[in-house]
């Protein structure tokens, strides 16, 4: 395997791991920074993580009668950057078409 395949790979699985383990956390617009930071500060613990940018779009929340929401993966927008030796790989999860999109944007 060579080192841009790995980066693909690495960079992939955070993705997933972004969206399948945050999707459903409670949050509301007062809490959605704090939520970002905290995704960002976690997905960064793992290995060949390099960069992670997390927003959320709060102008999708629709509040439940005790104030909050649900985080749904249509209102996250997530760069993310692996690095395997010297190889880096840059993919995003994004809002297209209405549905949310995760895709590889470059590896040099």
């Amino acid at each position: 395997m060579n080192d841009a395949v790995q980066a693909a790979f690495e960079a992939g699985i955070k993705l997933g791991v972004i969206y399948h383990q945050f999707v459903g956390t409670p949050v509301s617009p007062e809490t959605a920074g704090s939520l970002e930071i905290a995704i960002e500060k976690a997905v960064s613990l793992q290995p060949f993580v390099e960069l992670v940018q997390v927003r959320i779009d709060t102008s999708q929340m629709k509040l439940n009668a005790f104030g909050y929401s649900e985080l749904a993966g249509t209102m996250l927008d997530v760069t993310l950057r692996s690095k395997v030796n010297e190889t880096r790989c840059t993919v995003q999860l994004r809002l297209e078409d209405g549905y949310p999109m995760m895709k590889v944007v470059s590896v040099a």
